[in-house]
């Protein structure tokens, strides 16, 4: 089974938008059965052109190969697919640890920020003083 990822990279980095002819090449799956999925799965709506035709974005792409994967691999109901994407969407992922201690200007650079905070905040609280003896 191939990942989403590794998938997607095959799909041109220089495009933005994909016609429904395009994306059914990427996805191997039927102009007809990504119209019924826009139907079924309210998290794959891809945006129109003024004349009315869709256009795809590489997420609605990953989408689309996240729910083939559901339906013809694991086996899911198409009520069972929703479930779990919905459910895969609520959970939050882990925030990617940011590791500033090793990198000294950008400690500088929070701690001159931090300070300028603080001096901001200060202004702030003596002009509500004088606002609200007013």
């Amino acid at each position: 089974m191939l990942e989403v990822t590794k998938v997607t990279q095959f799909i041109p980095a220089d495009k933005t938008f994909f016609s429904i002819g395009e994306v059914s090449q990427f996805t191997q799956v039927k102009p007809y059965v990504l119209r019924y999925w826009e139907s079924a799965f309210r998290l794959l709506r891809p945006a129109r052109r003024v004349s009315g035709q869709r256009k795809y974005t590489k997420r609605d792409i990953e989408l689309i190969f996240k729910i083939k994967r559901l339906l013809y691999e694991q086996g899911f109901t198409i009520a069972g697919a929703k479930r779990y994407l919905i459910e895969e969407r609520r959970r939050r992922p882990e925030q990617l640890p940011l590791e500033l201690a090793q990198s000294q200007p950008a400690l500088e650079l929070l701690q001159e920020v931090k300070q300028e905070l603080g001096e901001l905040l200060e202004v702030l609280r003596s002009r509500n003083k004088v606002l609200t003896k007013a």
